[in-house]
């Protein structure tokens, strides 16, 4: 099926410089959209728009950190200026800081929530205030299946991917008015740094796939870890024509891990 809607849209996906959102980037960019990338990473940010248009695509990039809520207005207004009006919004930007309750610090907390739901929170206002006089618009939160499953030593990235789902759940509904569709897309164990950090070096993907058993974690049924363009093309599904009657809805990349929870 061939996706609509996407080819000359400007689009502003965050966390750009890798992973999920690099492939989202690069997604859209292959379906004629104009990119803007943002990351707070500004080396790895241009290497992602070189790659971009070294391909035939349209993009630039805005090393800018989501954080920031007077930067990101301000970004917001640039990219318009510069690439015209916004018509999607991907929310890729994360971050993950892993341990037991007991053990997180405050800072690694507060850094957790500050770009996992406040990042969210600031890009998705700016752009939707923009969005609402024009009356269109598609916003993509990438969020997380740990946002519905329980997880050991998850717990402040959970908690802020569940903020960041519901948050883009009300902002759906309270732009319905206006005809901007907002959904969420939750990977599961997707094949990143992010996960390879998380893992550390000498850690065998096969355990992931198998599940831990010890840490009440099922493994992924369709024996395989999802790759960053699995998760990139259920975003571009959504932000497409095809899913123009999808909104609030929160499609699960993870290869069954969550048992459809």
């Amino acid at each position: 099926m061939e996706l609509t809607g996407i080819e000359s849209r400007v689009v502003l996906v965050t966390g750009a410089a890798q992973g999920i959102g690099a492939a989202v980037a690069e997604i859209l960019a292959g379906a004629g959209a104009h990119v803007a990338a943002v990351d707070r990473n500004a080396e790895g940010l241009a290497t992602v728009v070189a790659k971009l248009e070294a391909e035939g695509g349209v993009a630039r990039g805005y090393p800018v950190d989501v954080c920031d809520s007077e930067a990101v207005d301000a970004l917001v207004g640039r990219i318009e200026d510069e690439q015209g009006p916004i018509g999607i919004l991907v929310n890729a930007a994360g971050v993950l800081h892993t341990g037991r309750v007991v053990e997180l610090s405050d800072r690694q907390w507060n850094e957790t929530f500050s770009v996992n739901a406040g990042g969210v929170f600031n890009v998705s206002r700016a752009v939707a205030r923009r969005m609402i006089p024009r009356r269109f618009g598609a916003i993509v939160t990438v969020a997380s299946n740990a946002a519905g499953v329980p997880r050991t030593e998850m717990a402040a990235y959970a908690a802020s991917k569940a903020a960041s789902a519901q948050f883009t759940r009300c902002l759906g509904l309270e732009l319905s008015d206006h005809g901007i569709r907002c959904n969420i897309v939750s990977p599961g164990s997707t094949d990143t740094p992010m996960l390879r950090s998380m893992l550390g070096e000498d850690a065998d993907a096969g355990q992931v796939i198998e599940g831990t058993p010890a840490a009440y974690r099922v493994g992924i049924p369709l024996r395989k870890l999802a790759q960053p363009r699995d998760v990139a093309e259920a975003v571009a599904y959504l932000v497409s024509d095809q899913a123009g009657h999808v909104t609030m809805h929160d499609l699960y990349v993870d290869g069954g891990a969550a048992l459809h929870v």
